[in-house]
């Protein structure tokens, strides 16, 4: 896997179920370091097994790198993916996972294993276009997988499609909606390759005819 994007969503469904009246971050570094269902860490893995270890162990808070947001905000420290900025160059496509350490940094209240959120189901939604859209509008993004080409690493902005070089990988995103561009359908998704990638950290890909494998594996799940 390129990469694994552990918040999945979570939060933003917690808020939608919530009606509004609970915006939490959860913590990807919760998922990242303690999941060892989810697979190799840093390295990637699995987005289904991260769902139901969401809805099994729960998640505590936590915001960005550097942030000092809830329990366990991320440790690792960005940086760039694929462009030129002002971050240094990742040095590769995972490195040295983060250990599990369920207690909460130092300051914040209450203790790790009352901070938790759980979900109270996690499921695959069909490859159907519709039934895509539909779940996103009831309950909120969802997850999707697709492989990466090397023309993917180069995008700017636009539809993306696939035209030239080989696969490098498989990568886990995070689908809020769609629409259209110049009469082609899209998918919009939120990418983790910081907002000096893409457009703004998203990027929008053909919709509808399981363009790379972007309808084959959503997931998602019910906060409790």
């Amino acid at each position: 896997m390129l990469g694994f994007w552990c918040s999945g969503g979570h939060f933003r469904r917690v808020c939608v179920h919530s009606k509004g009246k609970i915006s939490v971050e959860i913590s990807a570094e919760d998922l990242l370091t303690c999941c060892d269902a989810c697979g190799d860490g840093c390295n990637g893995g699995y987005p289904t097994a991260a769902w139901d270890f969401w809805a099994e162990n729960g998640l505590v808070t936590g915001g960005l790198y550097d942030s000092h947001i809830g329990c366990r905000p991320y440790t690792i420290a960005p940086c760039e993916h694929h462009v030129n900025g002002s971050r240094p160059p990742c040095t590769g496509e995972g490195g040295d996972t983060p250990e599990c350490v369920k207690q909460c940094e130092p300051g914040y209240s209450p203790e790790y294993s009352k901070d938790k959120y759980f979900g109270s189901s996690a499921y695959s939604v069909s490859s159907n276009e519709a039934d895509i859209q539909v779940e996103i509008s009831k309950n909120g993004p969802v997850e999707g997988a697709f492989t990466v080409y090397e023309d993917f690493l180069l995008y700017k902005s636009g539809v993306y499609q696939h035209v030239s070089g080989p696969p490098v990988g498989g990568h886990a995103i995070k689908i809020l909606g769609w629409g259209e561009e110049g009469g082609v359908p899209y998918w919009l998704c939120a990418n983790s390759w910081n907002t000096d990638w893409g457009e703004n950290g998203f990027f929008k890909i053909l919709r509808g005819s399981d363009h790379c494998g972007i309808e084959s594996e959503i997931v998602a799940g019910i906060p409790k």
